[in-house]
């Protein structure tokens, strides 16, 4: 797998087998071990508990409210992963576990498809060792799954371009590309790897696939069938007669949460060079050896490679997409990664032979290593020095104990692994990265589960209130809502805090002596009787009280 590797073809593929499941094990290692943490997990799986438990699939809620900020798409794949495990624990994970394992063999495929089988090898190896693409195959966000249907769809694109006509590939393409812009929006952008292929058809006009025009209508055929896996359920109960809340749903998630979000963000605003920043940091340790690939991708691409013209130039129309937004997040880049580490694949072989790309590496690992080494014995020594970063999350001594035991094992694994293949700087970080994602899964996540998921604060919650009181949320977190040992009552989610408080204030006043309010303690209204709140414990760099219902009595209907 490595340059400079030797012995027979059947001992080699028995390296790989083992790198494979190895890295398999990593991606996949604590599953069941964690509940669902912010910022995006608990609410996805809300919406997925409550479609499984009401059988109502085409319209997510979250609690009493409808979730329109994305299509429910992800939420299928949970609720129907919980179908299969029924431990929600597990299922949660299953689909962005199942969506890298695609994405990493599509990786692979498309690498050996433009030129063989070890630039394959070197594709899929370099997409696992990015920091990205580990941290969201070990999350349960929807871009993992983007990302799977996104490089699905560029994979059929390029093999019909470069490798055809391939009519399935083509209707494959679109059909991914519809799927995908009903999970998150954006899954449409493979589609835009046409335009560098139209500009090498303009240079040379030999470019050409021996197909009829009338084959590209395969491209809008399956994206309107993919895309139709939701839109035809909700166009249908659009038309039957419905309330007035199906209407605000659609109106916003079909024209809010997508044309103007892209044009006119109202949060996650960021300068135009953000992008940058990601690629540097996120994109490790590929990043490193940016200075060596960027100058030999230029001279490719003057040459007229179509294959590095189509992959860089496609990365390069995604890049200039999201960054003519205003609002920018680090894993609005993350579908151009997997095209990204594959142009880069077959330079590869080369690369890691040069004495700057093995110190790079040496580096890395050798850095990493270290980091977490200080870290570790400043989490058991002197966890004063960080104080600041470990506030607001109610965290006990044992959980920072154990999080810097923990960081030392990671500390010591990653020096050994670079002392192990001191001379094969890239199985080293291979190995590195597998166990940067074993540790993360049984280790840290582990550890850090009771009080990023708020299992812990809301464990102590009905304790408080004993087994047969009620529990009501204000200003809550979908984590909150989760993780209740019994079904709470809510006032709304996006609702004004008044208008969440005033409704809480009527329900309490139905049995005031067996009703308790959560909420955050900046929300409090001056009618409460703070003397009988009780200071329930920070989550989340979140402080939340709890109010007995008897504490509310100042309060009345108009307050």
């Amino acid at each position: 797998m490595i340059p400079g590797d030797a012995g027979t073809a059947r001992a080699r593929r028995r390296r790989d087998a083992g790198a494979w499941l190895l890295i398999a094990v990593s991606l996949a290692a604590g599953i069941g071990m964690r509940s669902p943490a912010p910022p995006d997990e608990p609410r996805f799986v809300l919406a997925a508990r409550a479609m499984a438990a009401s059988g109502q699939w085409l319209l997510p809620h979250r609690g009493t409210e409808l979730y329109a900020e994305k299509p429910p798409v992800f939420m299928w794949l949970q609720a129907a992963s919980h179908g299969l495990f029924r431990d929600w624990d597990i299922a949660f994970l299953v689909p962005s576990l199942l969506a890298s394992l695609l994405t990493l063999w599509l990786t692979w495929d498309l690498g050996r498809r433009l030129w063989g089988q070890r630039v394959g090898r070197y594709a899929a190896l370099s997409l696992f060792c990015t920091i990205q693409f580990g941290l969201m195959a070990k999350r349960a966000q929807i871009d993992m799954v983007l990302v799977a249907m996104t490089t699905l769809s560029l994979w059929g694109m390029v093999r019909h371009l470069l490798r055809g006509p391939d009519r399935a590939c083509l209707f494959l393409a679109g059909f991914a590309a519809g799927l995908g812009t009903v999970t998150k929006g954006v899954g449409f952008l493979p589609l835009l790897v046409a335009f560098p292929w139209l500009i090498l058809r303009l240079r040379d006009a030999r470019r050409r696939i021996g197909a009829p025009a009338w084959q590209w209508t395969l491209v809008p055929i399956g994206f309107l069938a993919g895309a139709g896996v939701w839109l035809v359920p909700l166009g249908i109960a659009l038309l039957q007669p419905h309330g007035t809340e199906l209407d605000v749903y659609a109106r916003d998630i079909l024209l809010r949460q997508t044309g103007t979000r892209y044009l006119d963000s109202w949060h996650h605003v960021q300068p135009a060079w953000y992008y940058a920043q990601v690629i540097l940091t996120l994109w490790l340790p590929g990043s490193l050896l940016l200075p060596k690939l960027v100058p030999a991708w230029m001279r490719r691409m003057r040459r007229g490679d179509a294959r590095h013209v189509l992959l860089l130039g496609w990365a390069l129309l995604v890049l200039a997409f999201f960054t003519a937004t205003p609002g920018k997040r680090e894993v609005y880049l993350f579908p151009a990664l997997p095209a990204v580490c594959i142009a880069a694949a077959p330079l590869l072989g080369g690369l890691l032979r040069m004495r700057y790309a093995r110190l790079a590496l040496r580096g890395y690992v050798g850095g990493a290593g270290l980091a977490a080494l200080a870290l570790g014995a400043i989490l058991l020594l002197e966890p004063a020095l960080l104080a600041s970063s470990l506030a607001g999350r109610d965290f006990d001594h044992d959980a920072v104990h154990a999080m810097g035991a923990w960081m030392l094992v990671l500390g010591a694994s990653l020096v050994w692994a670079l002392d192990a293949h001191a001379r094969c700087p890239g199985r080293a970080t291979v190995l590195a990265t597998c166990l940067i994602w074993i540790v993360y899964g049984v280790g840290f996540m582990r550890v850090l589960d009771p009080f990023a998921s708020s299992s812990r604060l809301m464990g102590q919650v009905y304790q408080r209130i004993g087994p047969v009181a009620q529990l009501g949320l204000v200003d809550w977190r979908e984590q909150n809502y989760l993780q209740a040992p019994r079904t709470p009552v809510d006032f709304g989610f996006k609702a004004p805090v008044e208008d969440q408080w005033r409704r809480a204030f009527e329900w309490v006043g139905g049995s005031p002596a067996q009703r308790w309010i959560l909420a955050n303690g900046k929300t409090l209204p001056g009618c409460v009787d703070r003397a009988a709140v009780a200071n329930a414990g920070q989550s989340n760099r979140n402080a939340w009280v709890l109010v007995p219902g008897a504490a509310l009595a100042g309060c009345g209907r108009g307050q």
